[in-house]
């Protein structure tokens, strides 16, 4: 009998223990709203970029049209290096258990440890804009789709402007984005193509973190050190407009002509009157839309997911008239 006891003690333990882990399980996954309708949470990077508002203020009317279809959480940081509080962000929704994580990554190998997490705890993760590293999602044996522009092909289109404008040798500077940032790798490598094939010459390349001060004082110090330049090749609009800005102060306004990427609004008047000879639209308005549609499409169907490339298209004067 008390033989019996013990094993009628010991079922019971281990009943409470599996009905604990499943609990646990369950509190894991993702959940919806009341109303049955998934919670995507949209995470992007510095909200004082233009870019990124417009990203935001795209998002934000899509929901609205589709109300009935998903909620949205649209969050992002006031400094584009500000790693550690975009990994909180992600932390946060994932603690919300959100359905979906739709995200432009302030760093492309930093954040994959922690969306990792997200896809841990079922979270469908999808990466906008800026792509996930792929060594880095190799290293953590993880998949994130891809739901963006050619960045390469892009900035090659843009620089392919200025090489028409230059001949052969004519020197020429890169002001880069963020150096751990792939889109920021990928600008570079796109205006390094086009410079290769025009037969320009780079004379420096130097990264001004995505920010039009410190793209000002980049700028200024590669008119002073290379005073013949002539072209100054940006891989954001928020620098190009610093560059402009170095250039007027040098007294060599359509002296060195200039180049950018994402048509921002605060460029297209200086597009119009030459102050900005190109830049590339990515569309930041539906960039977003087309990952939130994606993460939602794969919460319906559960497909594997795989990359899609968005448009990219030149914009100039002539196009802008």
């Amino acid at each position: 009998m008390r033989k019996f006891g013990m094993l009628k003690a010991l079922i019971s333990l281990l009943c409470v223990i599996l009905l604990a882990a499943l609990i646990t399980g369950c509190a894991r996954k993702s959940v919806t709203t009341e109303a049955g309708k998934p919670r995507i949470a949209l995470i992007m990077k510095s909200l004082a970029n233009e870019f990124f508002k417009t990203m935001e203020d795209g998002a934000k009317a899509h929901q609205k049209r589709h109300a009935s279809e998903y909620e949205l959480i649209a969050n992002g940081i006031k400094d584009e290096r500000d790693v550690a509080r975009q990994i909180d962000l992600v932390e946060q929704m994932s603690a919300q258990r959100v359905n979906a994580i739709v995200i432009a990554p302030a760093d492309s190998k930093a954040m994959v440890s922690v969306c990792k997490k997200a896809l841990d705890a079922g979270i469908v993760v999808v990466n906008i804009d800026n792509k996930f590293d792929s060594s880095a999602l190799a290293e953590k044996k993880v998949k994130i789709p891809f739901v963006g522009p050619d960045n390469r092909k892009g900035a090659r289109l843009a620089a392919e402007v200025l090489v028409k404008k230059l001949k052969p040798g004519d020197p020429v500077a890169i002001v880069e984005g963020a150096p751990n940032a792939y889109n920021a790798i990928q600008r570079k490598l796109g205006f390094e193509d086009a410079m290769k094939a025009g037969g320009m010459k780079i004379v420096t390349s130097q990264t001004a973190y995505w920010e039009t001060d410190k793209a000002n004082q980049v700028a200024s110090g590669i008119i002073t050190e290379h005073p013949d330049v002539k072209g100054i090749l940006c891989a954001n609009d928020n620098m190009a407009l610093g560059a402009v800005a170095a250039v007027k102060a040098a007294g060599k306004s359509g002296k060195i002509l200039i180049v950018g990427f994402d048509n921002i609004s605060a460029v297209q008047e200086l597009i119009k009157n030459g102050a900005i000879l190109s830049t590339i639209d990515q569309h930041a308005d539906k960039l977003a839309i087309y990952g939130i549609e994606y993460a939602l499409d794969i919460l319906r169907t559960k497909k594997s997911p795989a990359d899609r490339e968005t448009p990219v298209d030149l914009i100039t004067a002539e196009t802008l008239r």
